[in-house]
């Protein structure tokens, strides 16, 4: 279905009602709390408060880098926040991030414990506190982080653009899928560019950079965002392909994925993890 009304602005906009896309009963225009909770905490010093979207994917995965790579103070307790429900609205969560987004993270390995929000805010905390998956070198450093603010800044465009009008908007509207097509397509062609003569987004070395732009961009390519990859013609891109399935296959990364994870054939989904063993003993084929 396609809409062609003719829509004129207001003089001022007012919220009226709710505009019937797939998050419309969480979306609002204002910020804060809507009820009172506070955040649980386990037994690690590093608390995440998250669920298992491309943003949240990001830092189980960095975390489950760092202890792959023997870096025993990266343990973790992943709490799952049901952003459907609007568990981003509680109390305790608003005074982790005030912007109500996931993923969330405290560290009580300092006092008092330090609020990290932001996603790409997040890796680089860890990166800097473990001395891990970001280069030392200040040519690559700078490359590293001009890399990671890019999927920052681009990532938008793939998920609260292309994603919103594709996937979940009540309606099929021409101008807006034709338009975050385009900017989506051309941002794979970027990364496809940059991947052609080199093994990793900012370089030879895995880093910060390719986990962050990995969970959005590889797993697009590899069919598990928007049921997209046809239309997008994602096997053109032979380098980013090339370099999504690479990562994918890591073990790491395998287990990143899981975690806070709701959705999916059930061995794969570990709605909390507060230790290494439930991997094998807590995800949800198991518990059911």
């Amino acid at each position: 279905m396609t809409d062609n009304t003719t829509y004129t602005p207001p003089s001022v906009w007012k919220w009226e009602a709710e505009n019937g896309g797939t998050f419309a009963n969480i979306n609002r225009p204002i910020a804060g709390t809507t009820h009172n909770k506070p955040l649980p905490v386990g037994k690690h010093p590093l608390q995440l408060y998250s669920l298992a979207t491309p943003n949240g994917v990001k830092v189980t995965v960095m975390l489950e880098e760092l202890l792959a790579g023997g870096v025993a103070g990266a343990e973790y307790d992943a709490w799952l926040i049901k952003i459907r429900d609007g568990d981003q609205f509680s109390s305790g969560f608003v005074e982790v991030n005030p912007n109500s987004k996931i993923p969330a993270l405290m560290d009580h390995s300092t006092s008092p414990a330090i609020r990290v929000f932001e996603s790409g805010n997040i890796l680089l905390y860890l990166a800097e506190k473990f001395g891990q998956l970001l280069p030392d070198e200040p040519a690559k450093r700078t490359e590293c982080l001009s890399w990671l603010f890019w999927q920052m800044g681009s990532a938008p465009y793939l998920g609260g653009g292309f994603g919103h009008f594709y996937a979940y908007a009540p309606s099929k509207m021409a101008y807006p899928i034709d338009r975050y097509t385009m900017e989506t397509k051309r941002q794979l062609d970027v990364l496809n560019r940059q991947l052609a003569d080199q093994s990793y987004i900012a370089g030879d070395e895995y880093s910060i950079a390719d986990i962050a732009i990995w969970a959005w961009y590889g797993q697009l390519v590899l069919g598990r965002l928007y049921d997209a990859a046809e239309f997008l013609d994602v096997t053109s891109y032979t380098h980013v392909t090339r370099w999504a399935t690479e990562i994918d296959d890591r073990s790491a990364v395998k287990r990143g994925r899981m975690v806070n994870r709701i959705s999916g054939a059930p061995q794969y989904q570990l709605h909390e993890r507060h230790d290494a063993s439930d991997f094998d003993t807590k995800t949800q084929d198991k518990i059911s």
